[in-house]
């Protein structure tokens, strides 16, 4: 036997294959409101994101009324919309960080709710999952859980979670 290298002959073995391309991290995209539902999804999916070395993405979503009268009230109220929105994302992110140790992305989109989650995905690619908080029973289904199921499940290409709004700490370690 020698040591020279190998010349690829019959004996070589196959040749060594390039490595994958590398992704980014998959993402969890959730969508919150700051209730105390939407704080069980992004518990469930910074789980997830943790277990899997992934990242969670934070979105709100302000719809627009319908019928503004008055534009100079309308544009205020957009403002104020926006001012809550980001505080909420504020909160959360802090929860996310202290619980987690994640740093979250976030994003406010103005438009129709269902809208902008689509284009949300269509815009960012690192997006493996879309989680979702469903409102405790007695509330009922939201528009938003309705909406997607019925109008988007054959426009998805990614998971859609949605994660019960009364799933305990317990609940979550064992789902995670």
């Amino acid at each position: 036997m020698s040591d020279e290298p190998s010349n690829g002959g019959p004996d070589a073995g196959p040749p060594p294959s390039a490595a994958p391309p590398r992704r980014a991290p998959v993402k969890f995209l959730v969508c919150v409101d700051g209730s105390a539902h939407s704080r069980v999804a992004v518990r469930y999916a910074c789980r997830r994101a943790r277990a899997r070395g992934g990242r969670v993405t934070l979105l709100t979503v302000i719809e627009p009324a319908d019928n503004q009268h008055w534009m100079s009230v309308g544009n205020l109220m957009a403002q104020e919309l926006r001012d809550q929105a980001e505080q909420v994302l504020q909160e959360i992110a802090a929860e996310v960080n202290a619980f987690a140790g994640l740093l979250p992305e976030l994003l406010v989109r103005v438009g129709p709710i269902g809208d902008e989650i689509m284009r949300q995905m269509r815009e960012d690619a690192d997006i493996g999952m879309v989680v979702l908080a469903a409102r405790p029973p007695a509330e009922g289904p939201g528009k938003l859980v309705r909406w997607l199921a019925s109008q988007l499940a054959g426009d998805l290409h990614v998971p859609l979670t949605i994660v019960p709004g009364n799933l305990s700490e317990d609940d979550l370690l064992r789902l995670t």
